[in-house]
């Protein structure tokens, strides 16, 4: 399927705002909690969940602008400190994940940046009972070479993400859900880069990506 910058900025938005939802929802409702509540210990409890709503709001924007957006600077690079904050500020709610950060480079190309994001978005989703989300990248002969390994007692990948990634949806009308993975296939795509996908029923969910480092 092809299709249009406005066409990938109308599904971008609407990922965005499906996401965003929750804890923008959450912090409507405490709020709405909060002028009705007297009691101080039940108020207490109010400000402990807006805290909650806010710090998670503030994540996703934070790791939303670095994935999809023009946070990182004027650079060509972006710090890879920033990058492992944005990640581990996406997923620091959820107990039952463990991030481990094997990226030694200080700083990667803004494509690359914007790919090793989305793949972790995309493991980290694929995760639903929580795991083992493991990132590293490096830089070798001018490529830079990108690896996402997920373990967890259930993964699932759905079947359009996987052809979106690959570059195999054909015709098929690309949903919000695909945003990411719309955009890792076209900066790799436009690095002459490759992507590669651990088999559906492998133990593991592995992602491969080599991106021009230039």
């Amino acid at each position: 399927m092809t299709m249009t910058s406005v066409d990938f900025a109308s599904l971008l938005c609407s990922r965005l705002c499906h996401d965003l939802l929750s804890p923008v929802g959450a912090l409507n409702n405490g709020l709405e909690l909060l002028a009705d509540e007297h009691d101080p210990e039940m108020r207490a409890r109010c400000l402990e969940l807006l805290n909650e709503s806010a710090r998670a709001s503030a994540n996703k924007l934070k790791f939303f602008r670095l994935a999809f957006g023009a946070a990182g600077g004027f650079g060509e690079k972006v710090d890879t400190r920033e990058t492992r904050s944005a990640i581990e500020g996406l997923f620091g709610d959820n107990a039952k994940l463990t991030i481990g950060w094997m990226v030694e480079e200080a700083t990667l190309p803004k494509p690359a940046t914007k790919v090793l994001l989305n793949l972790a978005l995309i493991a980290g989703d694929a995760l639903v009972r929580g795991g083992q989300l493991d990132i590293g990248a490096e830089e070798n002969a001018g490529n830079i070479e990108i690896v996402v390994r997920a373990e967890g007692p259930r993964l699932v990948l759905d079947q359009e993400l996987r052809t979106t990634l690959l570059g195999q949806q054909g015709d098929t009308v690309i949903t919000p859900r695909a945003a990411a993975a719309y955009l890792i296939h076209s900066l790799v795509s436009d690095g002459d880069g490759s992507v590669q996908i651990s088999e559906p029923d492998a133990p593991v969910l592995l992602f491969g990506v080599t991106i021009r480092a230039g």
